[in-house]
């Protein structure tokens, strides 16, 4: 069985960093790409970061994000990271990640299988 558990999270000000952990059980998580989303009361569901499979690295960022964000990946614990730096009130969600179907990532939430129950970001003015 497949598991995806977030943390990291919690309440920030602007400007300050935080750094979520996806750690994952149940499959050889380096095989596959994996994405961050975020989602805001109110709104859908974006993309934020992706990271390839291990052989690749390859990473991909919102446009929102980019400079800031950094996503990242240790596979001998299985785990990908989020670091983000200056955060904005406007990166206030629920940060969640998930496992793409292949080892590629993308923007589409459809082309992952495996998602975590997500971590709160908060970040006041």
């Amino acid at each position: 069985q497949v598991q995806l558990v977030e943390s990291g999270g919690g309440l920030v000000q602007a400007g300050d960093s935080l750094r979520l952990s996806c750690a994952a059980s149940g499959l050889t998580f380096s095989t596959y790409g994996v994405g961050w989303f975020r989602q805001a009361p109110g709104k859908e569901r974006e993309f934020v970061a992706g990271i390839r499979a291990a052989w690749s690295g390859r990473t991909s960022y919102a446009d929102s994000v980019k400079g800031r964000f950094t996503i990242s990946r240790d596979n001998a614990k299985n785990t990908v990271y989020l670091q983000m730096n200056s955060l904005k009130p406007e990166d206030t969600a629920v940060y969640c990640c998930a496992v793409s179907r292949s080892y590629h990532t993308s923007v589409n939430a459809r082309e992952y299988d495996y998602w975590g129950q997500g971590t709160q970001v908060t970040v006041s003015s």
